[in-house]
């Protein structure tokens, strides 16, 4: 069984640092992109930043500039840092991958249950 699994959430203060991974376990065949979303209370699930195979990145325009994704391919691993947060950085932050189980699988789409992020004084 494929799962993803966050960790690195946390507490902290405005203006402050905090790295979140995100491993993958289990039997892969291949993963393809992988990527970060938040959702904070009240709100609709976000897109934070995805990293494709070939290292291409894509940022949401309230997180460039202060976020970084990358990637340990030889891990499954996904990793998200994050600069001078700010209060509305609260939320839940969930990892995604698409990626195939076996040659003649489909690709699916495997969500993690996510990382509470908290950034307050």
């Amino acid at each position: 069984q494929v799962q993803l699994v966050e960790s690195g959430g946390g507490l902290v203060q405005p203006g402050g640092s905090l790295t979140i991974a995100c491993a993958a376990s289990g039997s892969i065949f291949s993963i393809y992109a992988m990527g970060w979303y938040r959702q904070a209370p009240g709100k609709q699930r976000e897109l934070v930043a995805t990293i494709a195979s070939d290292g291409t990145r894509n940022y949401a325009d309230s997180t460039k500039g202060r976020f970084t994704i990358s990637r340990d391919y030889a891990k499954n691993t996904v990793y998200l840092q994050m600069n001078s947060l700010e209060p509305e950085d609260t939320a839940v932050y969930h990892c995604n991958a698409n990626l195939r189980v076996g040659i003649n699988r489909p690709a699916v789409i495997l969500w993690g249950r996510g990382t509470q992020v908290t950034v307050s004084s």
